[in-house]
């Protein structure tokens, strides 16, 4: 599963090619490490426009997944869309995407050691297909229980960059606009499809051995 990425673009980049029509996400600094848990940019509709703003990196755990436990760490990754835990947030109203120039998966080969992957050495802007929802729940328990926007984003079986060094999965990569507006808006059924893997080859090995992208 994919729980490491960064996002180095600009504001500008992100609104122009996600099409939002409004930023509440403030000052955006470079973020070269993005950690679960953490408060991201994300682009989603809200009150009838399409808006960058942020989101915690988390959606709802199944109840299965909570028993014996104090707290919700939360869903990093969303690869069951036929669950009937993840069926109710399918519907546009609740897809996003997120922004990101690079994505991390652990080396099972190489003692966990961190590879990161990217569009291209100059690290295009590119998208993950996401959900969200406003959540309570309990995070942490010293803050005891809050309200949130939460985000996943979906995966999928991994293409031939990704599988020698995460064989299970990859995460859902939009990369042209066509595909955004496809995932934010059309129908289920023609939105579904785009959980799949980049073309082999689309991806390259961008760096190793760190927790934050040295671009």
């Amino acid at each position: 599963m994919c729980n490491l990425y960064s996002l180095t673009s600009g504001q500008d980049a992100i609104r122009e090619v996600a099409r939002a029509m409004r930023d509440a996400a403030g000052n955006l600094p470079p973020m070269p490490g993005i950690f679960p848990d953490q408060s991201a940019p994300v682009v989603a509709m809200a009150a009838g426009e399409r808006v960058l703003t942020r989101m915690r990196w988390g959606m709802p755990s199944p109840g299965f997944a909570l028993k014996g436990r104090r707290t919700d760490p939360g869903v990093t990754n969303i690869r069951n869309t036929a669950s009937g835990h993840w069926r109710r947030w399918l519907g546009t109203g609740h897809r996003c995407v997120v922004p990101f120039t690079s994505f991390c998966e652990y080396d099972a080969r190489a003692a966990k050691e961190p590879v990161w992957f990217a569009l291209g050495e100059d690290r295009p802007l590119a998208f993950f297909a996401g959900l969200w929802t406003r959540w309570a729940s309990v995070r942490k328990v010293r803050d005891g229980e809050t309200t949130d926007d939460l985000f996943g984003f979906l995966t999928t079986e991994p293409n031939a960059e990704v599988a020698p060094v995460h064989p299970k999965a990859m995460p859902v990569i939009l990369t042209a606009s066509e595909a955004i507006e496809t995932w934010l808006t059309a129908p289920l059924a023609e939105a579904l499809p785009l959980q799949r893997p980049l073309p082999d080859g689309s991806l390259q090995f961008v760096a190793r051995g760190a927790r934050r992208d040295p671009a």
